[in-house]
């Protein structure tokens, strides 16, 4: 079992940044792949990035150039890098980790773009 908290969410103007953190504990060893998905109010949960083993990385096209994906295998920790933020973004942020055929979500954390 993996166990994943993320943080960082807030309020932020557009054209901000805001940084995410997910805090990875448990079997780490055999996470295979990570993301960031996020879900806003009446939507679907959609993919927003995600970090293989590796280092190779995927974007949904609405956050390509604007986001960054990265992880750090010595805390066991994912960030998501958030720049030039719009109201569109809002949504709350999940965290996922992917060993073999299950996957662990974490509790989201809300990200808020509005001026």
């Amino acid at each position: 079992q993996v166990q994943l908290v993320e943080s960082g969410g807030g309020l932020v103007q557009p054209g901000g940044s805001l940084g995410l953190s997910c805090a990875a504990s448990g079997s780490i060893s055999r996470i295979y792949a990570m993301g960031w998905y996020r879900q806003a109010p009446g939507n679907e949960r959609e993919l927003v990035a995600v970090i293989r083993n590796g280092g190779s990385t995927n974007y949904a096209d609405s956050v390509k150039g604007r986001f960054t994906i990265s992880r750090n295998n010595a805390n066991n920790t994912m960030y998501l890098q958030m720049n030039s933020l719009k109201p569109e973004d809002t949504a709350v942020y999940y965290c996922k980790a992917i060993l073999g055929a299950k996957a662990y979500w974490g509790q989201g954390t809300q990200v808020t773009v509005s001026s």
